[in-house]
Parts: C-alpha cells; structure tokens; sequence
C-alpha cells in the first residue's frame, strides 16, 4: 500500500473532520486541544507532509526555516493568515491556503449581535435576573437602551463579512456608510444604499455605530489609532468582530474609562487570549461587552472549514492547484 502522506493537526477539529481526515491521511490529531508550544510545533514542521495550523499557532519565518524538506503544504485552519509568513512560506517552496468564504455568515450575525447587545444593555439586563438582587419589575425608566432603527453605520472594511453585515442592517433600519481600499460593486453599493467614503477620518466622525469588519494585515494595524478614535461621537458604538490588532487598545480603553464612548462590543483582543484587566472592569461596570472569540463559532461553520481543509490537500497531494491557495500579494 502506498504510503499515506502525514498530515499534523495543531488543534482539536469537528469530529467528523478529523474522522476523515483519518481516512484519506496518516492524521496526527490534537485530542486534549492545547495549543502546541514553540518546541512541538518545530517537531511537528520537521516532520509534517502538510501542517494544519489555527489562528493560535504562530507560523513565522524562523519556524518555517526549520522545516524537513517534505512540508510541501501548510493548510490554515481560518479565513485569515496573519498567523503564518506567508512570504517566507513561499520562499521555502512551501504552498498556503486557508479557508474562505465559510464563515461570513456566522461573525455578520455575531456583529449584529453585539450591536443590540451594547445598544440595549442586554448583558447588563441579563445579569439582573441573576445576581444578587432581585428584580424589583419593569419601570418606565429602568434600563434605557437606545434605538439602532435610523442610526448610521460605518463599516471598515466592506469584504464579504462587511457586505453580509450591511445586508442585516439595512433590514433593521441602519443607514449603512463603507470605508474600503475600493468601492464595491455598484450593482452591490446600490443593494444595499451604501455611501463610500474615501477618507476613513471622516466617516468615523460622522456615525453612530462602527464596525470593524477587514483584515488584519501590516497596513491596517492599528488602523483605528488613539487619534481616529478621538474621531468618533461621544455617543457612538465601536464593535470588534476581526483581529484585536485592528484598533488601539489602549486608547480604546481610555476612553471607555472617561466615559468618552457610548459604548464597545469585543470579541478579539490585542493580546489574545490575555485580556487587559482594565476591560474586564469595565465589561463588570457595564461601559463594554466582551465576548471570547466566538464569532465564528458554530458547528456548521467550523465542519465547513475542516471540509475545505481537506479539500485544499487532497487536491495538492493530488498534483493539482490548491483552490484557496494564499500568495504574499494577498495578504
């Protein structure tokens, strides 16, 4: 029998995709699901066919120079590859794919989500029910959120989360405003009644909500610096759905400690998974929502995932052109 290729896989994935990727590849699974050290993941490239790493592997040129000369393939396990050198990977004659496409619909919905969260208060209304105290019913006054129908929504970054995005928001009654390298397509622009702006300064000084919706790359960290921040309406909501490294942290979180934000929903981090203690606070004295990375996060979405994984390795092994094959000039 012809030798299966050895494929490592750095985390725990769906059942069902690790089950196939035990058919069709000699699959080295992680069964407890802790993110590998420094050490095992130079094991694992010295001795890996295709490597299938995750947004918590850190795949960076000094690992990839110690590859054994049989990876051929590192497969991401995510849309997004700011955890791999991409260049480097390409230098060493080494293809990278990642996932596309799968997860748009869950993190819009999650963006979405945490737009009514901060707007209504939910988390703050849910944890009366809970704490300590008891409810002493509904006043007329008690518990004030604000309206979203009529506001506008500034959206950086109008790839395919950012369009899905706009496309729940515009049924909820939300003006939908874009900040993108290009316009989108006009057929989609008009679709959706997006207004584009070219200066990203601008648009953020004008809305209501924004939502941080690109990738993060070297051009866009910290796109929203102290300074842009300062930018924004004292009123306003700031959502997080893509990478922490977007968005200054710190000036973010003095900020929220002055009281010069309406409000802020995370889930990503700058740090992650460290989480600045000072935001913790503030989730606790209800000035922001958090939430651990989960906007991706379904069953549907990651078994997705896995599936275009395997697809991108068999047809590589195959020796055919991997369809979400990554080049440096994507990135």
């Amino acid at each position: 029998m012809k030798k299966k290729p050895l494929v490592v896989v750095t985390r725990t994935l769906p059942e069902s995709v690790e089950t196939r990727m035990r058919e069709l590849f000699d699959a080295r699974l992680n069964m407890d699901d802790k993110p590998l050290t420094a050490e095992q993941l130079v094991e694992a490239v010295k001795i890996a066919d295709v490597l299938v790493p995750t947004i918590t592997d850190r795949v960076d040129a000094e690992l990839i120079a110690q590859a054994g000369p049989q990876l051929r393939l590192i497969a991401n396990f995510g849309n997004g590859v700011d955890n791999i050198d991409v260049g480097a990977a390409l230098a060493q004659g080494i293809t990278v794919t990642n996932t596309p496409g799968v997860l748009t619909e869950d993190t819009a919905d999650m963006t979405m989500a945490l737009i009514l969260a901060v707007a209504r208060r939910l988390p703050e209304g849910a944890q009366k029910l809970i704490g300590a105290e008891q409810w002493a019913g509904w006043a007329p006054t008690w518990m004030l959120g604000r309206r979203i129908t009529g506001k506008r929504l500034g959206i950086v970054g109008m790839g395919r989360i950012g369009q899905a995005l706009a496309r729940r928001a515009k049924s909820f009654g939300l003006s939908i405003h874009y900040h993108n390298r290009r316009h989108v397509a006009p057929e989609i622009e008009a679709e959706l009644e997006a207004t584009y702006w070219e200066s990203l300064d601008q648009m953020l000084a004008r809305m209501d909500i924004v939502s941080v919706n690109c990738p993060h790359t070297p051009a866009t960290y910290h796109l929203l610096s102290a300074r842009r921040l300062r930018l924004l309406k004292r009123d306003a909501i700031l959502i997080n759905t893509a990478r922490g490294e977007i968005i200054d942290e710190e000036g973010l979180i003095q900020m929220l400690e002055a009281r010069e934000l309406g409000g802020a929903g995370l889930d990503v981090f700058e740090e992650e998974p460290a989480i600045d203690p000072r935001l913790v606070k503030l989730a606790r004295n209800n000035a922001v929502v958090l939430l651990p990375h989960m906007g991706s996060a379904t069953l549907e979405g990651r078994t997705e995932m896995g599936e275009k994984v395997i697809v991108n390795i068999k047809a590589f092994l195959d020796g055919h052109r991997a369809p979400n094959r990554v080049l440096p000039s994507m990135v």
